[in-house]
């Protein structure tokens, strides 16, 4: 009698593991994983030039040109801390400015991070779980978008996650607190990546506290209350500057730095989800089916902390890690609007994982619904994934290539807002440093940035750049250039009318004027 086949799902459970790929605390082991890491790099890798840099990513590069000490007095004044520029301007010193080059160094760590994720819920579920939710994350649509931006997210999933490893290891051995060095280390670094780490610390405490072992709780072992001091000392030298910055935050909404974020209502919940698997608020889609994905995802992380029976409750780490910090910064931003899903995207990484134990405990009932959900969940990435990569080919760099091979020496060259000055300064090769305009407000009052958020990137150069009228042009040239955005207003208020349009270049949603004065 032939013997009953296997099911894919029980194949994932034997898969081989090789000696000279096992680690002492227990990574993930075996050639199953490694598929996961190249599925993860050619993700984050496919089209990671295609689209042209945009404002945050113009910023980043112009601050990471800075010397170091300049780089920490700039973020001092800007909305996030300084390790990721630092890192960014050690890195285009070593390889250049060159498009792969500057963002490459965003894949990295979200292709690490995809390692980490998968060792982290290979510790809490096992292998079959670990394959799964690896898959899941590797083509984690918000995860493989940011991955691909000059800005600071993936960097701090890696800190997070890797984070997280660090104390699960220490969950399982209490007595070792290397492991709390480690975690230490990492949180630190993610503090100094950005403000939002203060969420994981939450989760991590609220995880620890359900945990008793030998009659005490893990959270109340000294070695633990010694990490988080030392992650405060070694925060330290930036508490001034993080101090200064709350300080100055009506400057920074005044200049639309974190002014530009939308109220929350309860729609935003279910919204950032889809922000989330298709890179879409959702908003457009069919109420039935707005609602009910997020809500049966919701049941399914429900099911897996309410069942949850392990000593360690490590699943239900992974079901906190990825719920709390969404769940308090959603209540927050009813009294201050911060939630924005780049912010969030380090808790994203954890829907993936939860799925993945889901699926694997799923299996053990129902093999073919297991699996039947997993296809789904990934087709329904799949969405997302071609949302990321289908890019326009008329981008914004197109606009400036227009600018720069029709320029002649002498030109003045206009940009309508920081928007996209940032992003000008990149692709422009004319030798001729643009021209920043700067109208007065409604009121009368200046229009000109503050020394906080992205103002204080070209404050500095106020006298050289920053144009309040363009009838205060200097009248030793013939020639301007203006560069804005497209819209039913004018970004140009008022373009004087002897001036003679000679030119003109709309790609998308810019357009550059070339004009010629009397």
């Amino acid at each position: 009698m032939n013997a009953q086949k296997d099911h894919p799902l029980d194949q994932l459970q034997r898969l081989p593991r090789h000696p000279w790929l096992r680690k002492r605390a227990n990574a993930p082991a075996g050639l199953w994983f490694w598929p996961i890491m190249l599925l993860a790099t050619v993700a984050r890798l496919y089209q990671l030039t295609a689209s042209a840099i945009w404002c945050d990513e113009g910023s980043s590069l112009v601050i990471s040109q800075y010397d170091p000490a300049q780089i920490w007095v700039h973020a001092a004044h800007d909305v996030h801390p300084p390790l990721y520029y630092l890192i960014l301007h050690g890195w285009m010193s070593l390889f250049g400015d060159g498009m792969f080059s500057i963002r490459v160094i965003s894949a990295l760590p979200g292709i690490v991070s995809v390692g980490l994720g998968t060792w982290l819920v290979h510790l809490a579920a096992g292998r079959r779980a670990a394959l799964l939710g690896g898959v899941m994350l590797a083509l984690l649509p918000i995860a493989v978008h940011y991955s691909q931006e000059i800005r600071m997210y993936p960097l701090m999933g890696m800190w997070l996650m890797g984070a997280t490893v660090a104390l699960v290891h220490w969950a399982k051995n209490p007595g070792r607190t290397g492991y709390l060095a480690i975690y230490a280390v990492l949180m630190t670094a993610s503090f100094y990546t950005h403000y939002f780490t203060s969420l994981c610390v939450l989760a991590h405490w609220a995880y620890l506290g359900l945990l008793r072992t030998g009659g005490n709780r893990l959270v109340q072992r000294p070695a633990w209350w010694l990490a988080n001091v030392a992650i405060v000392v070694m925060y330290l030298p930036w508490v001034p500057s993080l101090v200064s910055l709350v300080q100055h935050l009506p400057e920074l909404e005044a200049g639309n730095d974190v002014g530009w974020i939308g109220a929350v209502t309860l729609g935003s919940l279910p919204s950032m989800v889809w922000q989330y698997l298709i890179l879409s608020d959702g908003f457009d889609l069919p109420l039935a089916l707005f609602i009910s994905v997020p809500a049966i995802l919701a049941v399914v992380l429900g099911w897996v902390l309410w069942t949850d029976r392990s000593a360690l409750k490590l699943p239900s780490l992974l079901v906190i890690y990825c719920v709390l910090p969404l769940l308090m910064i959603f209540l927050i931003s009813f009294k201050t609007p911060l939630l924005v899903d780049r912010y969030m995207m380090f808790s994203a990484l954890g829907l993936p994982l939860v799925l993945g134990v889901a699926a694997d405990r799923l299996a053990r009932h129902s093999r073919p619904l297991a699996l039947t959900a997993v296809v789904a969940f990934v087709a329904l990435q799949g969405v997302g994934l071609q949302r990321n990569y289908d890019v326009d080919d008329d981008q914004f760099d197109k606009m400036v290539d227009f600018v720069n091979q029709r320029y002649q020496s002498g030109d003045r060259i206009v940009v309508s807002d920081l928007f996209w000055y940032f992003g000008y300064l990149y692709y422009n090769t004319t030798g001729a440093d643009p021209l920043l305009y700067t109208p007065p407000n409604a009121d009368g009052s200046s229009g000109r940035p503050t020394d906080y958020g992205f103002g204080n990137l070209v404050d500095e150069h106020a006298d050289d750049i920053y144009v309040n009228t363009l009838q205060s042009l200097p009248a030793d040239h013939q020639r301007v250039w203006l560069i804005s955005g497209t819209g039913d207003t004018d970004d140009f208020a008022s373009i004087p009318s002897q001036w003679h349009k000679v030119d003109q270049k709309v790609v998308g949603d810019t357009e550059a004027r070339l004009y010629e004065r009397p």
